[in-house]
């Protein structure tokens, strides 16, 4: 068997916890808190696959091992690496508290409810988006990405971090700054985790399920389901296919561009993805933020004018759906597709406007298909009989990045 033991935070690990073990593996400060069996041989943690390595010629001998690690090793921890690489089976697992549940409990918060991200050795922008699309979520930093890559990414979005550092220790600190305070201060290598929170909503509702809340049973969305002018609203056909080919998702980040209503950048916040929705009317700014808090949800909402205010949104998207345009479409879905990291999804009303929007999204290096989407819904007549009613027809083009290829992704 592999003993696997998480020190627990402020619960030191037990002396004699490595008695009997003839190979113990764990980081420098877990060693030196322990008493190590005479004559059994110590693997320091660094790179994991040298000390896997090892691990595995004391199991093939029958040869006791014990793993030291952090909090609970089953949550981002060395679980995982050990069972893929021995089984489950072979695993006797003690795990401590999480720094997680130990930075919910300093911030007085349950978290059922939350969602938890890992940037140890990953890339950031997921944690962000996350952190963007959800009222609170944890994030367990890494080298490179602590409190201040993570304020200076979210900026001023009404958020408050809760910074724990070195927890259950003599040097334990907890405090509460914005996402500004906490990217303009040096934090040094103690944190371990970020809260990220919007205050107003870290109490949810009580749910029988844990984790962020369900996504919708449900989605393209009747129009009356959003405030809108004039039908000016992408028809729930057409919806449904956009959404089908944007493929939102949590951790992703979506452009809504010529957002009219929001409906499609509502639908993608609904699902779990962050939203940045681009309107140039007044107008319209104002009903996507209705829309969004309608059913809500956040969706950061810019005013301008496209392609030029694109260029201040900051990080790359996931997907975009381009939705308006005018003549300026072809300019529009050329900078959107650069940008693009894996899809972009255009409608179009006008046939006039498919072949520029087609060839942008071909110039930019991505695959192209789309369809024209006709439908006639239901429509009661006089005398409890029925007809079809026609909508409008509409293009759907979409662009996708072949797997593999981000040349064209901006740096």
């Amino acid at each position: 068997m592999i003993t696997v033991v998480g020190a627990g935070t402020g619960s030191p690990l037990p002396e004699d916890v490595a008695d009997g073990a003839e190979l113990v593996v764990g980081g420098r400060r877990h060693l030196d808190a322990v008493r190590l069996p005479e004559g059994a041989r110590t693997v320091v943690l660094g790179a994991l696959a040298p000390a896997l390595d090892t691990v595995a010629e004391y199991v093939a001998e029958g040869r006791p091992v014990t793993v030291l690690a952090s909090g609970d090793p089953g949550f981002f921890g060395i679980v995982r690496a050990l069972a893929e690489r021995f089984g489950p089976e072979r695993l006797d697992v003690r795990p401590g508290v999480s720094s997680v549940a130990a930075a919910f409990a300093r911030a007085g918060l349950p978290w059922d409810d939350a969602v938890v991200a890992s940037a140890h050795g990953r890339d950031l922008r997921t944690a962000v988006n996350l952190c963007r699309a959800h009222p609170k979520v944890a994030v367990l930093t890494g080298p490179g990405a602590g409190p201040a890559e993570l304020g200076a990414a979210l900026g001023d979005d009404g958020r408050v971090f809760v910074v724990a550092s070195a927890l259950g220790s003599d040097g334990e600190r907890v405090e509460r700054v914005t996402p500004a305070e906490a990217a303009g201060r040096d934090w040094g290598t103690a944190v371990s985790v970020v809260l990220c929170l919007d205050e107003a909503r870290a109490l949810g509702p009580v749910r029988a399920v844990a984790g962020p809340r369900p996504g919708p049973a449900g989605w393209a969305l009747d129009e009356d389901a959003f405030a809108h002018r004039d039908s000016m609203i992408t028809k729930f056909e057409v919806r449904a296919l956009a959404l089908a080919r944007l493929g939102p998702r949590p951790g992703d980040l979506v452009w809504d561009v010529g957002a009219g209503s929001g409906s499609v950048a509502v639908e993608c916040a609904r699902l779990g993805a962050a939203v940045t929705a681009v309107e140039r009317t007044p107008d319209g700014v104002g009903r996507v933020r209705a829309n969004a808090a309608a059913h809500g949800v956040d969706v950061r909402v810019v005013h301008g004018a496209a392609p030029a205010v694109l260029s201040g949104l900051g990080d790359d998207p996931d997907a975009v759906f381009v939705g308006g345009g005018g003549r300026g479409l072809p300019a529009i879905v050329a900078e959107c597709a650069r940008r693009a990291r894996r899809v972009v999804v255009v409608a179009v009303a006008a046939l006039d406007r498919v072949p520029a929007a087609r060839e942008a999204l071909l110039g930019a290096g991505l695959d192209c298909d789309g369809v024209l989407l006709q439908s006639s819904r239901l429509a009661p007549l006089p005398g409890d009989v029925t007809r079809l009613a026609a909508t409008n027809p509409v293009f759907l083009l979409w662009g996708v990045r072949p797997h593999g290829r981000t040349e064209g992704v901006a740096p």
